[in-house]
C-alpha cells in the first residue's frame, strides 16, 4: 500500500530541508520513496511561471496527479510545497487514498531571514520575499497571497524551534504510525 506525505509550509520554512533528511530516513529502512517538489515540477509545467492563481491551480492539479499515479503503482511520494490555500489541500484529499498532511510551522518573519540567506534553495526562485515587499512581486504567500493555516494537519513541526532532523523524525513516526511498513 503506497502512500504520500505533503509537507508543507511557508517558502523558507525548511520543507525541502525537512523532505530529503525524511526520505533518507526512509531509504535508510529500506524504503524507497519519490520527492516531488513544486519548484522543480513548475519549471517543466510553467518554463516562465507568473505564479498566478490560475497557474497555482494548474501546478497542484499536475501535482497531485502525478502523486496519485505513483502511489497506484506502489510508489511511496513525498510532496514538497507550499500548498498556500486550502482548496489545493482538499483536491489531495480528495485524489489520493494514503494521504498525510505535514505542517512546518515558522513565522514568517524567520522565513524571510532564512529565504534571503539561504545557499541551496532546491530548485525554488530567489529572493521572493525581497520582491514581494518591494512590489516586484503581488503573488508571494504570506505578503501578497495569503497563506492559510492547515485546519487539520496529521503532524505540525515548528522548524524554528527543531532542526531539521528532528522535523523529519517527527513525521517519519507519524508515517510509521499511519502505515506499517
Amino acid at each position: 500500500m503506497a502512500w504520500s506525505v505533503w509537507i508543507l509550509g511557508l517558502p523558507g520554512s525548511g520543507k525541502s530541508t525537512i523532505a530529503r533528511a525524511l526520505q533518507s530516513m526512509l531509504r535508510e529502512r529500506g524504503i524507497n520513496v519519490q520527492v516531488l517538489s513544486t519548484d522543480i515540477l513548475r519549471k517543466v509545467v510553467t518554463p516562465n511561471p507568473t505564479y498566478s492563481e490560475e497557474e497555482r491551480e494548474i501546478v497542484y492539479g499536475v501535482l497531485v496527479f502525478i502523486a496519485k499515479l505513483l502511489n497506484d503503482n506502489g510508489v511511496n511520494v513525498i510532496i514538497d510545497a507550499t500548498a498556500n490555500r486550502e482548496a489545493y489541500r482538499e483536491r489531495g484529499r480528495k485524489e489520493i487514498k494514503n494521504l498525510l498532511f505535514a505542517y512546518v510551522k515558522c513565522p514568517l518573519e524567520v522565513c524571510m531571514e532564512r529565504e534571503a540567506t539561504r545557499k541551496e534553495t532546491y530548485g525554488a526562485p530567489r529572493e521572493i520575499y525581497k520582491k514581494g515587499l518591494t512590489g516586484e512581486s503581488q503573488t508571494v504567500p504570506g505578503i501578497g497571497v495569503p497563506f492559510e493555516e492547515p485546519k487539520n494537519p496529521d503532524v505540525v513541526v515548528e522548524s524554528d524551534k527543531l532542526p531539521p532532523e528532528e522535523c523529519a523524525q517527527r513525521i517519519l513516526e507519524v508515517i510509521l504510525e499511519r502505515f506499517p511498513l
